[in-house]
């Protein structure tokens, strides 16, 4: 497929924010502030005993508590649902339940190494693994704003300290979910525990230079940093699918339609003509059904007058037949068809007038 180069631009996009910190640090108040900043519908999906409901008076929200097993599915299906209701920003407290809790991905692990696998947990991890990962997609691929909190822990390690003996030494905190999911946020902020000052350990928008205290402020500038790309960018990973899906089920050749028009992908289609494509590809769909309903229309009406001239001559053929051998044929012809019952009928009128054996 030919490669076609555009330029570069940063387009409008929905915050993907994790906030990591030890229990009591203000995740979940944090969380609050920045989504009662930003604006709109807010959800928490509550994996904290209805902790979230203790800051009911800082803004208006809606929760939803989410009990054992924390799997992967159950927190995609919370994802899904917030978008279907309509919110704009779903929180997601705490997203380390899906990785360390009860029936989450370590627990999972655990139980099919044990069972299925017969003590193989690698072959236990072929499984968990890409549960884990559609829940990763789930939040990147979603159509609104996502925070997470997770909590994190002190992590040690043990280095030489000299005449044979050990020491432990602080790296600093780590959140307690799978190595390397800070990659798949837009920004990660440590809450430091006391002072509930955040330190931005990634940060791809500019904003947390310095430690700073969140309030309602930092989701007021988010959400200035998040509306301040491109209007017409390219379409959002969500609108991709749809367009896909719908482009396939037109039987359009996905690939002749991006070189016609000097794409790369799909994903390449800008905002602005989005809703006009797929208006287009669905009247297209239209046109097919229609097409197609005729077609198998005119097919059985074909097909019912083809039954009709041979339910006629059938019936000749009954009036004409030597011998009750004669009256297999058409039995077996019309057997399930509307003219069953009618030639079976006849049959047994043939055989009656003969004076042949049932």
């Amino acid at each position: 497929m030919s490669v076609f180069f555009k330029k570069a631009e940063r387009k409008n996009a929905k915050l993907r924010l994790a906030l990591a910190g030890p229990t009591g640090s203000g995740k979940t108040l944090g969380a609050l502030l920045i989504a009662k900043g930003i604006g709109g519908k807010v959800a928490v999906v509550d994996t904290e005993n209805s902790s979230a409901e203790l800051y009911a008076n800082v803004m208006d929200f809606d929760t939803a508590n989410i009990q054992p097993p924390y799997s992967p599915k159950k927190f995609i299906a919370a994802i899904q649902a917030a978008e279907k209701a309509g919110y704009n920003t779903v929180i997601l407290d705490s997203i380390t339940h899906e990785w360390s809790g009860v029936g989450g991905c370590l627990e999972m692990v655990d139980a099919l190494g044990k069972g299925k696998f017969k003590g193989n947990t690698w072959g236990a991890w072929s499984e968990v693994t890409p549960e884990h990962r559609k829940f990763i997609d789930a939040m990147l691929h979603s159509s609104i704003n996502i925070i997470v909190t997770m909590r994190s822990k002190m992590d040690t390690v043990q280095v030489d300290a000299g005449g044979g003996k050990k020491k432990v030494e602080k790296l600093g905190l780590k959140a307690e979910q799978r190595d390397g999911i800070e990659y798949e946020f837009t920004t990660v902020l440590d809450i430091t525990h006391g002072d509930y000052y955040a330190i931005a350990t990634k940060d791809r928008t500019g904003l947390f230079l310095q430690p700073e205290q969140i309030t309602e402020q930092t989701g007021i500038k988010l959400n200035q940093w998040l509306s301040s790309g491109s209007a017409d960018a390219a379409i959002n990973g969500n609108q991709y699918l749809e367009l896909e899906a719908l482009m396939t089920q037109a039987g359009v050749d996905i690939e002749k339609y991006c070189i016609k028009r000097k794409l790369n992908s799909l994903q390449d289609v800008r905002q602005q003509v989005f809703e006009e494509t797929c208006s287009s590809i669905r009247k297209i769909i239209d046109r097919n059904t229609q097409s197609n309903q005729e077609s198998e229309q005119q097919l059985q009406q074909e097909q019912d007058a083809l039954l009709d001239d041979d339910y006629q001559k059938a019936l000749a053929a009954i009036q004409n037949a030597q011998n009750e051998n004669d009256l297999q044929y058409p039995a077996g012809y019309f057997k399930g068809s509307k003219y069953e019952q009618n030639i079976l009928n006849a049959c047994q009128a043939k055989m009656d007038m003969e004076g042949w054996a049932a």
